[in-house]
């Protein structure tokens, strides 16, 4: 992913989630969300669209129905969980939405905003300001490097996806990195899918695009969210080389529900050793992860997480609800109330993170560019942390 803070109004770059927005009396706007597999290679060719991906497919399910794609054991809506009102957002609006929005089309930058369906475009876009509002903070987007099809078919996650993605855009680094200089940010994060078909996961890809952010704004602090690299550690050493400020790897769920979660070719094993790598191949490398709420974990496993996260020397968590993109993907298990969201921030504290953002629209890199997170990279004192 690639998050960017926009400090220029005119051209500040599309939301990122938040958790401030709570309005009662508004709608989630309409996304449609594409459910086969499509091979971005063979598009222009005149072909009968490929067959529905089996990924969420069960033999209970197989039959057909509303979904002939198919609903699995862990999937479909489920009647009796109904959200509540603190999750309903209102449509995506407001001027420094439409400027973010029509700067990045114009680019033909792929964000995780949209893609992935996040809840609070609106507010991130607006710079802190709702979904409808101007805010005054720092606009963030979350911009995806490689293109916007995964190789993976996560049961969580509404991005496209595709055994054989189109190749990466060689020019992709050096004309991200001048649109980002361009807008004048301070911080950003830079994420990408997947690419399980390149051979190092995409990790050079990554770095060069780093090395040409820093080239071009030197003082710029920049987050990668990354992959797991299929585990391999040198494609880690590498990217962490490369003069990253952040190193961010999501473990998604605890440790029972990885393979419901996560496809088979990720792991709570493999996901740590990334984590850990990055922080001793390189003294002082801030780190970072992710955990999903409302997928029928328990408090015990949540604890066990952030302890495993907090072994490794994990420095900044990040927790929010999951929301279910369709009816094929992982029903919603139990919405978290904003006040269990506030327990785990300060337990995650007193277990020694540095930051800890916890809220029921939080997403992984949710206001990464704040000022507190900002002087936490450059080594400044705050009290909170101090918490270690």
């Amino acid at each position: 992913m690639f998050q960017k803070s926009l400090a220029n109004h005119l051209l500040s770059p599309i939301p990122l989630c938040s958790s401030k927005s709570r309005s009662n009396n508004s709608r989630n706007s309409n996304v449609v969300v594409r459910s086969e597999a499509v091979d971005a290679s063979k598009r222009a060719e005149s072909k009968p669209n490929p067959a529905p991906s089996k990924l969420f497919e069960s033999p209970a399910s197989a039959a057909g129905g509303p979904y002939p794609g198919g609903m699995g054991l862990h999937t479909g809506r489920d009647p009796t969980v109904k959200k509540p009102e603190w999750l309903r957002q209102r449509a995506p609006q407001g001027e420094k939405y439409a400027k973010l929005q029509e700067s990045l089309s114009v680019l033909k930058l792929n964000t995780v905003c949209v893609e992935a369906q996040c809840p609070n475009i609106g507010e991130c876009w607006n710079g802190g300001g709702g979904a409808g509002g101007e805010g005054d903070g720092i606009a963030t987007a979350t911009i995806m490097l490689l293109g916007d099809t995964c190789t993976r078919g996560c049961r969580f996650c509404a991005v496209k996806t595709s055994r054989n993605p189109a190749p990466p855009d060689p020019m992709e680094p050096e004309n991200t990195a001048r649109a980002i200089a361009s807008w004048g940010v301070d911080y950003v994060v830079l994420t990408s899918v997947d690419r399980d078909d390149i051979p190092d996961g995409g990790s050079s890809h990554f770095a060069q695009t780093v090395k040409a952010l820093k080239k071009h704004k030197p003082d710029i602090l920049v987050e990668c969210l990354t992959s797991d690299f299929r585990g391999d550690l040198e494609a880690v050493s590498l990217l962490v080389d490369s003069g990253l400020d952040v190193f961010a790897h999501n473990i998604e769920t605890v440790r029972r529900l990885q393979r419901i979660v996560r496809d088979p070719r990720a792991g709570y094993e493999q996901s740590l050793s990334v984590l850990k790598h990055a922080k001793v191949h390189k003294n002082g490398m801030v780190t970072k992860s992710s955990i999903m709420l409302g997928l029928g974990e328990s408090d015990e496993e949540v604890k066990e997480a952030m302890a495993d996260l907090r072994a490794i020397g994990v420095d900044i968590l990040t927790l929010g609800q999951y929301l279910q993109p369709t009816p094929l993907h992982l029903t919603v298990k139990e919405y978290v109330t904003p006040e269990k969201f506030d327990f785990w921030k300060e337990y995650g504290e007193s277990v020694g993170f540095r930051y800890v953002a916890s809220g029921p629209l939080v997403r992984s890199s949710y206001r990464a560019g704040e000022l507190f997170v900002q002087k936490l990279v450059k080594g400044e004192s705050m009290t909170s942390a101090s918490r270690t």
